[in-house]
This record gives structure tokens, sequence and C-alpha cells, in this order.
């Protein structure tokens, strides 16, 4: 059945409307994306899967933890199955620069939603992948296992990270526990926090899409929102009035945690993200 037939049969069972128009949506790698304009004059997103691949139930279930659990403005879901998902259409463009200061407070707010440990109650996705999330009392550990040699695992299986670097970032895992201290606690992350997954009307964010959630070190966060500039000095400055940031975070830690989102674009994409992995493993001294 063709996208726009599994979008109809969507929108008519679940929310009794009929569909007028199904427009593909830039971004995403997950599913194919359509907004869909329905006969009451309303549009939803829908995200459509037709190679039973991209895992939708788990990103409805982070939009819906995300709601429940915090203030963060995400998309409400209408639906959602193996084939399809339709949720709310938020408005909003993609140029944060004014909106930096409202990023801080919610992202400040959310890292504020705390756990019992390390990881999540469910695995959950960064993009299409699976990422595990055991519960671990040692937010080192967690990084270790479940971040770094996983993705270097699952990177070098897939061939595009060369087995010399799986094996350096190995060395350094090693030694992970004279690189980092435990944090003071787990906060619950967004996960994917880059300038595609955020809409913002003037001053004003009005939705974090695509999210990746678990429980971290928040610097995690932070560190992936500096690695492709998603927000500037504005930001940071507001962010560390409401929650102050460990010293050496900028100088250090965050090339370390940015390992983690480089291996998953590596992963996705190979080319020039593998040269960016070898120099921060130079850096880092590996």
């Amino acid at each position: 059945m063709p996208p726009e037939g599994i979008i109809a049969e969507g929108v008519e069972g679940t929310l009794g409307e009929r569909l007028l128009r199904a427009r593909p949506m830039g971004g995403g790698c997950i599913g194919e994306v359509y907004r869909a304009e329905l006969s009451s004059g309303m549009s939803v997103v829908a995200k459509v899967d037709r190679a039973g691949e991209s895992h939708l139930e788990r990103e409805a279930y982070m939009l819906r933890y995300l709601r429940e659990k915090s203030e963060l403005p995400v998309p409400e879901v209408y639906h959602s199955s193996e084939r399809i998902l339709l949720m709310e259409f938020m408005p909003g463009g993609g140029d944060v620069s004014g909106a930096q200061v409202h990023a801080a407070e919610l992202l400040a707010s959310l890292h504020g939603v705390t756990a019992g440990a390390y990881g999540h109650e469910r695995d959950t996705l960064i993009g299409s992948l699976s990422q595990p999330n055991p519960w671990t009392e040692s937010w080192v550990e967690f990084f270790r296992d479940q971040r770094l040699l996983y993705l270097a695992e699952v990177a070098n299986e897939a061939g595009t990270l060369p087995a010399n670097l799986r094996d350096r970032i190995e060395k350094l895992a090693g030694r992970l526990g004279e690189l980092l201290e435990e944090p003071e606690g787990p906060a619950l992350v967004h996960g994917d926090v880059w300038g595609g997954n955020v809409l913002a009307e003037r001053d004003e964010i009005t939705a974090f899409i695509d999210p990746a959630i678990y429980h971290a070190d928040p610097e995690i966060e932070l560190a992936f929102i500096s690695l492709f500039g998603t927000f500037g000095e504005p930001f940071f400055r507001r962010y560390g009035e409401l929650r102050p940031v460990r010293p050496s975070f900028f100088e250090e830690r965050r090339h370390l945690y940015n390992l983690y989102p480089l291996l998953v674009h590596v992963y996705f994409f190979g080319g020039h993200y593998v040269g960016s992995v070898e120099g921060t493993l130079d850096r880092l001294g590996f």
C-alpha cells in the first residue's frame, strides 16, 4: 500500500477524519514523514514505516513519556502502530537563535527530572538505531558499556568504523574511570538536541521533536548541543544560572561525551565523521 493509503486508513480509523492530501516533509531518519491535511481543516504529522524497521512505537512511547514526566513541549501522539505514527503538527521553524534563553530554561527543567539509576525503563531509539538502557547504578559503567563500547561494536559490524578505531575506543573505555567522575545523579535527557529537532517562533521554543530519551549525566546533552552548534553563548549562560556546569566540562568532558553522537553518525553516514572520531581520540590521548 502506498504511504497515502496507509495515512488515509490511519486518520479515518483513529481520528474519524478524511485525508485531503499528504505532503512530504523534510528531515528525520525514522520512516517517511508527511504533513497530512484533514477534512476538518486540521493538520497532523504522519510518519509511515513501510519496511517495518523504524520502531515507530518507541518514538510514540518517548513522546508520551516526555509529555507525562516533563514540561518539555513535544507533539501529542494521536495514534501509533507498527506502520504509522500520527501526532500533533507543531508550529514554528528552524531559526532558534532568538529562543536560546527559553531553550535553556526548558532543558534545565527537563534535567531536573531524576531517576534511581542511569538508563531507562525500556530501550529507546536514537534515529532508527536501538539505544540500550539497562538500569545501571554507575554512570561511568553505563556510558562505557551501553554507549561507547556498544556503538563502537555496532558501527564496526556495519562496516563504517574501522577496526583500529574500535580498538582505540576499547582502550579509552578501559580507562574511563580515570577520565570521568560520577555526577550528582541521573537526569532525564532529550538525547538528540540538534537544529533539525527544535522548532521556535521568535523568542519561544515551540517544540522539541524526535527524542532519544534516557537518564544520564545531563552534561552529555550539553556536549551534543555544543557539537553541532545548536545553541550558543546565550543558552549556556542561562543554563549555567539555573544548573551550574561543573569545571572542565567545556575544556575536556564535552569532547569525551561527543564520541557517542559521533559514533552514531559514523554508523549512519560514515564519511568525515570517521575522521571526527579519530581526531577526538587523538585529542583525548588514545
